[in-house]
């Protein structure tokens, strides 16, 4: 299995694309010492967010690395943003810059479409059913897209990223309310800092699954690293930051699921 799904209960779908830093070890024996370290995974983000077995929320994770086959980024490999350089679905470097595999030892095509079938394709399968239960008994369904990132990566933007982004395709992968909603979250969270819609509005499958004036609704939460956990080796969680900031992410989860509920079978 490469994924692992908990059912529940209501409209909200939440999804982790990026949990997962296992590497088969077919893959792993090719790899340079960056490309096994994962160093780019969504660190602990499903611990960040173990209360949704608690309050019943449907939820997707991955198992394996992104390195392996990120789930988050097109087929194709078209860019995410205009302007940018091609999102491979087998990435061959790490957000630093280091090659992920040795000399020669890159996937090639045909190993590409395997992982596609094989990590790819099952989650988003997997991913869609859970969409669908929900949207099918409430009418409605909103996803929530939970991601972590290094607050400072140079190769990909400039300076330090705020402590929550919040991105919803440029406003155009959920409702305008539920978008404002989820901002009054964040800008009530004291000492953390925000942002809507700007380095990360959403990757694949915000843009992707975000279809509201089908009643399908999609929102991407990032959040920086160090608000709880060491941002280098050997990526520590810490139980201080994780405990302050743990009560905000249940706080975005409630909001998304009782707005999804108010406009369930309208």
């Amino acid at each position: 299995m490469v994924y692992k799904v908990v059912e529940g209960t209501g409209p909200l779908v939440v999804s982790m694309p990026h949990a997962g830093a296992l590497t088969p070890e077919e893959i792993a024996e090719r790899m340079t010492d960056a490309g096994r370290a994962a160093a780019d995974s969504d660190w602990h983000v499903n611990r960040l967010y173990d209360f949704l077995a608690t309050l019943e929320v449907p939820h997707i994770r991955s198992i394996y690395s992104r390195y392996v086959c990120d789930l988050n980024r097109p087929p194709a490999g078209s860019p995410l943003y205009e302007g940018a350089a091609p999102s491979r679905l087998c990435p061959t470097h790490s957000f630093d810059g280091e090659p992920i595999y040795q000399d020669g030892c890159e996937p090639d095509e045909d190993e590409i479409r395997s992982r596609w079938r094989d990590y790819w394709q099952p989650y988003h399968l997997a991913l869609a059913n859970l969409m669908l239960q929900a949207k099918d008994r409430y009418g409605v369904v909103v996803l929530l897209e939970a991601h972590t990132v290094r607050s400072q990566i140079p190769s990909l933007f400039e300076g330090t990223l705020p402590d929550f982004s919040i991105g919803t395709r440029g406003a155009a992968s959920c409702a305008p309310e539920l978008r404002e909603r989820v901002a009054e979250v964040v800008r009530a969270a004291e000492g953390y800092s925000h942002t809507l819609d700007g380095r990360f509005q959403g990757g694949f499958i915000t843009r992707s699954y975000g279809r509201p004036d089908e009643g399908t609704h999609a929102l991407q939460v990032e959040l920086a690293q160090r608000t709880y956990m060491q941002e280098s080796p050997p990526w520590t969680y810490s139980n201080k930051g994780g405990g302050s900031v743990r009560p905000h992410l249940r706080r975005i989860v409630e909001t998304m699921r009782e707005w999804a509920e108010a406009h369930a079978n309208r």
